[in-house]
């Protein structure tokens, strides 16, 4: 970036703007000149981030200036001190800072005589309503949601949250992009090495752009091997889930222009839990998190488990029988699931890309009739078309998508050694399921199973039980 210093003359200031900034070439990048007796004012915004009423305020201030008062203004840190009005106002002497500044929103004033330039933030972002994530609705509670704007999303934080402890530090990450990311924590409860780790790293990232931004992030926080497909981070778009997460210690990650929130560091048995769990009482939201803990095994070993049974019909008692297909088997029963496996995320892709008006004829054509003509010339049979819909429906009862998606890829790897190898494929497939998670470390080094491994009876309790709110508060005062 530009390192340059703004000089005390206004020609050769401009000059310098002028060099760096498109002025007079995009449209949105504007500048207002502005003569108050016989000093002259530069005003520079980005038209899009600044109100005309804002700037209305900017230029009444100046024109208030008397005649004596204007002779009294050398320097920008003056001029904020006697002549604007505004709250958020700064000054600045580095032109890359002054730029990135106007870049992002800022209204950057300057004037012949000055060494500095006054920065005031009286900028407006476009964003939308705080709706409810499609992705993460819920039968009971708050129905706001992260939106673009990062503060935005602090102060939905900081609505749930009313104590001193909780900060948000703010970063630029990226050398081109300049992005906003700010990371959220309760500085009497978080990890002290965590912290800093987490922010060093963001401090020292190298990188142009945060192009898809939070999973950029991640990829740059963390080098992993691109094979393991555990998630690092927990992703959310609800400010109430994002608050539980901070109170109970960990470090939220906002960044701009996405309505994603990361929290770390994560380990697999956060994974379990969803926002309906605290929403409903202790033994419904008991019950809800072991039905989500047995459809998550359930989806990694259902298929491989049926190839592994019809291959070995001996093992079946008489009163299993009935599971055994009745069709010809023309097609590998786990070559099918592995068939339907791609077919389903192909239906999704499209069905993503489909105008809604159409997605109920998608749907229709899709599961019907393609699975009915599928099953008419052989291709494959009933049994792996349902047992394939069993697992392909209840895998939405995971809230992130991240870590159904790490869940699928081990079902693929069982599929493919139970086919293959029978009982000692698949055997094989679980413990080589077992040692990535085993060996997969957080961000901060710890253990994928803490508080399994190592044990921690008392953190694993809360994680897979719901707890009564009362017995938290007695426990906290212990």
């Amino acid at each position: 970036m530009h390192k340059e210093k703004l000089t005390s003359s206004i020609d050769m200031n401009l000059k310098i703007f002028n060099d760096i900034l498109p002025l007079g070439t995009s449209f949105d990048i504007a500048q207002k000149v502005i003569k108050v007796f016989d000093r002259t004012f530069y005003i520079f915004f980005i038209d899009g981030f600044t109100k005309d009423t804002n700037l209305e305020f900017v230029r009444r201030d100046l024109f208030c200036l008397g005649k004596d008062t204007i002779d009294k203004i050398h320097d920008a840190k003056e001029l904020i001190e006697i002549g604007i009005s505004a709250i958020e106002v700064a000054t600045e002497t580095d032109i890359g800072k002054i730029i990135t500044a106007l870049l992002s929103g800022q209204t950057i004033i300057m004037f012949d005589g000055s060494p500095s330039a006054a920065l005031i933030d009286v900028r407006t972002y476009p964003t939308r309503g705080v709706e409810e994530p499609d992705k993460e609705k819920v039968l009971r509670g708050a129905k706001d949601g992260f939106v673009e704007t990062i503060v935005f999303n602090t102060a939905l934080i900081r609505r749930r949250i009313r104590d001193p402890h909780l900060t948000f530090e703010m970063f630029n990450v990226g050398t081109v992009s300049q992005t906003d990311v700010a990371i959220g924590y309760m500085s009497n409860k978080v990890n002290p090495q965590t912290l800093k780790l987490i922010r060093d790293k963001i401090k020292t990232l190298k990188v142009d752009a945060l192009t898809v931004t939070a999973e950029s992030l991640i990829e740059a926080l963390q080098k992993r091997s691109w094979i393991n497909p555990l998630p690092r981070a927990r992703y959310t778009e609800r400010p109430d889930i994002a608050s539980a997460q901070i109170m109970e210690g960990k470090i939220v990650i906002i960044i701009d222009n996405t309505p994603s929130t990361l929290i770390m560091p994560v380990g697999i048995f956060d994974f379990i839990q969803d926002v309906d769990d605290f929403y409903l009482p202790v033994l419904t939201g008991n019950y809800l998190r072991l039905i989500r803990l047995i459809v998550l095994i359930m989806n990694l070993v259902l298929t491989p488990g049926y190839v592994l049974m019809v291959n070995n019909i001996q093992w079946l008692p008489e009163w299993l029988m009935f599971i055994l297909p009745a069709d010809a088997i023309n097609v590998p029963l786990f070559i099918q699931f592995i068939g339907l496996e791609f077919a389903v995320d192909a239906l999704k892709i499209a069905s993503l890309n489909t105008p809604g008006s159409l997605g109920t004829s998608l749907s229709v054509i899709g599961g019907l009739v393609l699975g009915e003509y599928a099953v008419k010339t052989g291709w494959l049979i009933p049994h792996t078309i349902l047992y394939m819909s069993i697992v392909a429906l209840s895998s939405f009862t995971q809230p992130s998508v991240e870590f159904s998606y790490s869940i699928k890829f081990g079902r693929i790897v069982l599929l493919i050694l139970t086919g293959f190898f029978g009982v000692w494929g698949m055997v094989v497939g679980l413990v080589i399921d077992l040692l990535v998670i085993a060996t997969t470390k957080t961000i901060s080094g710890t253990s994928y199973l803490y508080p399994l491994i190592p044990f921690n009876w008392r953190a694993l309790k809360s994680l897979l039980f719901r707890q009564p709110l009362s017995s938290k508060q007695t426990d906290g005062k212990k």
